[in-house]
């Protein structure tokens, strides 16, 4: 069987019986490919890899001096595809069993202060329909914390305007409530209310946040409105949609939150992923500690 048919149907049954996201799926596969591109540099197949030609891919990958956290990942999805291969009866072996995974850097995320944030809210023009949208979608992220697949693929039936909540499908397809809060509320209601009809210009959608196209909106799109009102703000470390959900765990711990709660309204299903956020706000009270106290 040719290598490409086996990831296709190994892809096949991750998508069909374990439900993976399209997003994840993805990484799968541009992982596998480079792993075939390995074979056939070596006139070898998935079939026939070794456990020596397993840890030649391994050195393979160190040399292009990819990160600790992205040879692990590479590593996961095969040890995932060579399980498969054993299971279908394609191999009597798993040839990636035993190598070593690299242990990931913990890198601490560089959040935004809160004096930053209030600048990028001030920044959208709420006068206009895209500047209602904007406000109503940069309150919402900063508020619940939600990843930027979760926020973009909100919908009406998710919104619940009454209780304050929002309900969201996350990785795994595993579904959680979140509170808005009052101000976020309000920004999503105006928006809803006031401009989200006029974007869609007659058309009907179920989806909650309208491009100007008059389409549902893309993580890309949301990407680029959060770079430029970073810039209007005057913001000047790098910034993405993902920073303010850094941003929202963070200040959360540094106002006493209880880590179980903010892992519950990230969707972390490890609280260890929850807990560096823990250590950010540590080191900014070290910081503070530092600048103020009379005897650093």
């Amino acid at each position: 069987m040719r290598d490409a048919r086996v990831v296709h149907r190994f892809l096949d049954e991750l998508l069909v019986e374990h439900g993976l996201s399209q997003n994840t799926l993805s990484a799968y596969q541009r992982d596998l490919k480079g792993l075939m591109g390995f074979c056939e540099s070596r006139a070898t197949t998935l079939i026939a890899l070794t456990r020596e030609d397993m840890l030649a891919f391994i050195s393979s990958l160190a040399e292009r001096e990819l990160t600790p956290t992205t040879v692990a990942r590479k590593l996961s999805a095969i040890r995932r595809l060579f399980r498969h291969m054993v299971d279908k009866g394609l191999r009597k072996d798993d040839p990636s069993q035993g190598v070593a995974r690299p242990k990931p850097q913990r890198k601490l995320p560089d959040t935004i202060t809160e004096t930053e944030v209030e600048a990028l809210l001030a920044a959208p023009d709420t006068s206009t329909e895209l500047g209602l949208r904007d406000l109503a979608m940069l309150e919402l992220m900063y508020a619940t914390g939600l990843r930027v697949s979760e926020l973009v693929n909100l919908t009406l039936d998710g919104l619940d305007e009454e209780s304050g909540f929002v309900r969201v499908v996350g990785k795994g397809d595993k579904e959680r409530i979140v509170p808005m809060g009052e101000l976020a509320a309000e920004r999503v209601i105006a928006y809803r209310h006031h401009a989200r009809n006029v974007l869609l210009k007659g058309r009907r959608s179920h989806g909650l946040f309208i491009s100007n196209r008059c389409d549902v909106m893309t993580r890309h799109n949301f990407w680029h409105i959060v770079k430029r009102y970073a810039r209007e703000a005057g913001i000047l470390k790098p910034l993405s949609p993902h920073g303010l959900r850094h941003a929202f765990a963070t200040h959360l711990l540094n106002h006493g939150a209880d880590l179980r709660a903010v892992q519950m309204m990230l969707g972390h299903a490890d609280i260890s992923t929850t807990e560096i956020y823990t250590h950010v706000a540590n080191e900014r009270l070290k910081q503070l500690h530092t600048t103020l106290h009379p005897r650093p």
